[in-house]
């Protein structure tokens, strides 16, 4: 990682949001919090005064360690397993969330697989793409059922699905990446008027962030970072703990008339066509 990588990670480079109780009392469900982005929002919703559903697939360790943050932050975190492949295990994940916390007010759909794996449009496996489609599209779209349906059932609730840059400059590198994401948007929508006006439903568009598999890609190492920063007006790569406190705003009530909606957070990286 290099100074400025590491000087954005710790939130010293720009300004950091300031924390407010603003899930206080609340429960917070976040897929895919063992690790990077979901790790970092987790622990945002802790500061912000939630109890917190922290999911994970492999990532045990990853998802010990963000519970003991969540605790360390005086908040209550319920720590749950499960494959978003596998619709028995979204179901059986929201039977343990909603047992715990008797009631869950938020879910942010973090899980989403980006193909690491693949360099190059060219490199096409009929796998890989399965993968990525089950995750970011089958995956999201029964959480989104899943949870919303027991939300309705209470009459309240906020949804806020992780979506990405790549829906506005695509990737070249793992379109079905891209054709995920952009999936993420439909569902969105599709939820948003069907669950109007008690559960809201909103994506959020981060951009490039200091996380390690970001900072661990071969393409990233090669060039890419500077690239990027290059493209960048505001000059620089954030930690994800700066853009978690913009992703969860999208769930509080000073966004109460929002749904439908898909914000970007990039720095500026993809106004060109906005």
């Amino acid at each position: 990682m290099t100074e400025t990588d590491a000087e954005a990670a710790a939130g010293r480079f720009g300004t950091m949001p300031p924390v407010f109780p603003r899930f206080a009392g609340k429960w917070v469900m976040v897929t895919g919090a063992g690790t990077g982005f979901g790790s970092a929002l987790a622990a945002r919703a802790a500061a912000e005064g939630a109890n917190v559903v922290v999911h994970y697939h492999r990532s045990a360790e990853g998802a010990e360690k963000t519970a003991a943050a969540v605790r360390e932050l005086g908040r209550e975190p319920v720590v749950v397993q499960g494959d978003l492949r596998s619709t028995a295990d979204i179901r059986r994940m929201a039977d343990e969330a909603w047992s715990a916390a008797g009631v869950l007010d938020v879910l942010v759909n973090n899980v989403g697989d980006i193909a690491t794996d693949q360099m190059s449009w060219r490199d096409l496996d009929e796998a890989v793409v399965d993968r990525v489609l089950d995750v970011d599209i089958k995956g999201t779209m029964y959480m989104i059922h899943e949870h919303g349906s027991r939300m309705l059932e209470v009459g309240r609730g906020s949804i806020v699905n992780i979506a990405s840059t790549v829906v506005v400059r695509g990737s070249p590198r793992a379109p079905q990446y891209a054709a995920g994401k952009y999936g993420i948007l439909g569902l969105t929508k599709s939820y948003a008027a069907a669950f109007a006006p008690r559960v809201r439903v909103n994506a959020f568009g981060p951009g490039f962030m200091s996380t390690e598999s970001t900072l661990t890609r071969s393409d990233w190492l090669e060039g890419r970072r500077e690239r990027v920063i290059a493209q960048t007006p505001m000059g620089r790569i954030p930690g994800p703990e700066e853009l978690a406190a913009a992703a969860l705003w999208l769930a509080t009530e000073e966004a109460s008339h929002m749904t439908g909606n898909f914000i970007m957070c990039d720095g500026g990286y993809s106004m060109i066509g906005a």
